[in-house]
């Protein structure tokens, strides 16, 4: 089976970098999948991309050495077999709450005996290679998103939970369950702290931690303070960015 990098990068001791998917798009895809990202995340929960818009944005991510990650929409067993089916090779699952959606997730994600994901990797298994029903619950990454009160309470045993990889922070809910505005990159102490305090649980338990940034300047600070992923940015994020610096660059050049 087709080594996941996602796993080899962090066996070898190194940070992973995260670009993320908003716009439904193979050729969106294919392009950002060839700007160097270790890995490319393809956003069902908040982007426009519902199931029929998958196979093709992971068939574009493919043609690279990108990881191809899902974002599933919510913790439902067939949604997140499905998108393994077309190639995923990890997962993130949102509002992750308790211990036992935690490990509902993991169980959507891991072949019996480990757990109760159905047979049947149709385009997966020509993306992994013909041994993939022998060795893809050792390949697929699967993330649980901490961002809620609840999760934020059950932290330590979402942690634990047998087969979880790792912890992934949403910034924007997180910072609804401190009772602050949302936002990306949030400088806030009690934010900081709270990000940290997952940080701490994630790897206490021997998993890894991941940190969904806006800039560049912030996803640093987050690899500094030991964070082992990092989303960087996304596809329409940069659009909007390298629009506006164009725009701005000309009124500027035209006052």
């Amino acid at each position: 089976m087709r080594p996941n990098r996602i796993k080899q990068m962090w066996r070898d001791g190194k940070f992973v970098t995260l670009g993320w998917l908003s716009v439904s798009h193979g050729f969106t895809a294919e392009v950002m999948a060839r700007q160097g990202f270790d890995a490319l995340c393809v956003d069902m929960q908040h982007g426009t991309t519902d199931m029929n818009g998958v196979w093709p944005m992971l068939q574009a991510i493919s043609q690279t050495d990108t990881v191809p990650v899902v974002r599933v929409p919510w913790n439902d067993p067939p949604t997140i077999m499905k998108a393994l089916d077309l190639g995923a090779y990890a997962i993130i699952v949102p509002l992750i709450n308790t211990a036992e959606d935690a490990a509902k997730a993991v169980a959507a994600c891991r072949y019996p005996p480990l757990g109760m994901r159905s047979s049947g990797p149709v385009r997966a298994v020509h993306y992994g290679g013909a041994d993939y029903l022998a060795k893809a619950n050792d390949e697929i990454v699967v993330m649980a998103m901490i961002e809620t009160k609840e999760g934020l309470a059950n932290l330590d045993k979402i942690c634990a939970t047998p087969g979880l990889d790792a912890v992934y922070i949403g910034p924007s809910d997180l910072s609804f369950a401190l009772g602050l505005a949302p936002r990306g990159d949030n400088p806030d102490p009690v934010h900081i702290a709270t990000c940290d305090k997952i940080r701490d649980a994630a790897h206490k338990h021997g998993i890894k931690a991941v940190m969904h940034c806006a800039s560049a300047t912030f996803a640093a600070g987050a690899v500094k303070r030991g964070f082992d992923m990092i989303m960087l940015t996304s596809d329409l994020a940069s659009m909007i960015a390298g629009a506006r610096r164009q725009l701005d660059d000309l009124k500027a050049a035209t006052a």
